[in-house]
């Protein structure tokens, strides 16, 4: 039974990663699309932009689906519960992201002045709604969520999806995602383009890192006063996935520091993310957009790290329940899934990355307005 908990926290380390890969690869196209008709003022300029990430988004979109693949396959009980109570929230996201591909296939079909700028705006809401939502997501998580089982196993919700929405902590954590993307994609539009998109990218890219440090603080001295969840009693680590029985959780202000106070070690995460998040923002304005986009990595392991190490071991606490919050030990999946799951992961995702290196490796260089104005084949 030892090895059932060991796969727990292997997968645990695993989601974690795949979260980071989602914010950085993801992140980085959808700050694009929101720089979009900032960064071009120009028809010509924003395609430019668009053809900059135009080899890399779809295949960036592997990460989203991964994310919620090892959710689906790793933590049923999560993924079930947690998409359910989301529900409304992820039709939104679902919806804003495919508006995505849409917008990439159509916006240059018709030479239209006011054709091409409805699509800009839709690059627009499909660039900052989802980062905004994956952002508000954590937040929300961070407060509790409001849901109970029946003892039939059935979930209740027992929140309206506006008090998802219309939150203040949640709207701090979706800025947040938002700030960090739009850093990403500015530090890759420097890499790719000339000015006047380059120095444009420049502005806002650094400008966004200053502000996500600046929240980033805010919300850790807001986490320290807001009542947060510890684990006070656990059956076994190697319990089924049953949020009924086997844990008793407590509420008080501030839980969500215990764990850095029992592991000082642990305050080298947060002090990663606003590092790096200042580091790119200096970077970027000192016209070195390669290391300020590996900060921007960074900036993401700091941010995620600093979350699921506050966190540990929930997942999706209950702000109804608290003892049939969602944790790393109830709400995985079985043995057997999580051991053919880690042999998977182990074969494919090294071939993700390898293939999406060589795929950047390829394609580098300079997108330069007059090429992409001269080619129809162009987005």
């Amino acid at each position: 039974m030892a090895t059932y908990a060991i796969l727990k926290l292997i997968w645990t380390g695993l989601l974690g990663v795949l979260f980071i890969g989602l914010g950085t690869m993801v992140g980085m196209d959808m700050g694009v699309g929101t720089l979009l008709r900032f960064v071009g003022r120009t028809d010509g300029e924003r395609r430019t932009a668009l053809n900059i990430i135009g080899p890399h988004w779809d295949g960036n979109q592997v990460w989203f689906i991964l994310g919620g693949g090892a959710i689906f396959a790793a933590f049923p009980t999560l993924y079930g519960t947690s998409f359910s109570v989301f529900y409304v929230v992820m039709i939104l996201l679902l919806f804003s992201m495919i508006l995505r591909p849409v917008a990439f296939e159509y916006r240059s079909k018709a030479d239209s002045r006011h054709w091409r700028a409805s699509w800009d705006i839709t690059f627009l809401i499909s660039g900052f709604l989802p980062m905004f939502v994956y952002g508000a997501a954590f937040g929300n998580i961070l407060e509790g969520v409001g849901y109970h089982f029946l003892w039939t196993g059935q979930y209740v919700q027992d929140e309206s999806f506006l008090s998802y929405l219309i939150n203040p902590f949640a709207i701090l954590c979706g800025l947040l995602s938002v700030a960090l993307s739009v850093q990403q994609g500015g530090a890759m539009l420097m890499l790719r383009s000339e000015n006047p998109i380059y120095s444009r990218a420049r502005a806002y890219g650094s400008t966004a890192g200053f502000v996500a440090a600046a929240l980033f603080v805010i919300g850790g001295v807001w986490i320290a006063y807001m009542p947060g969840f510890s684990l006070t009693w656990l059956l076994d680590s190697a319990m089924p996935a049953n949020p009924l029985r086997g844990q008793t959780v407590a509420i008080h202000q501030g839980a969500w520091l215990d764990n850095y106070h029992a592991h000082p070690i642990l305050w080298l995460l947060p002090v990663l993310g606003t590092s790096c998040m200042l580091a790119e923002a200096l970077m970027l304005r000192a016209g070195r957009p390669a290391i300020g986009w590996w900060l921007g990595v960074g900036a993401w392991v700091g941010t995620i790290g600093t979350v699921g190490a506050a966190m540990f071991p929930f997942l999706m606490p209950s702000i109804t329940k608290p003892d049939q919050s969602l944790t790393v030990w109830n709400a995985t999946g079985s043995l057997y899934g999580l051991t053919c799951m880690l042999v998977v992961t182990a074969i494919f995702v090294p071939i993700i990355l390898s293939y999406t290196s060589w795929c950047y490796y390829v394609m580098r260089g300079r997108v330069r307005v007059q090429d992409i104005v001269n080619d129809p084949h162009s987005y």
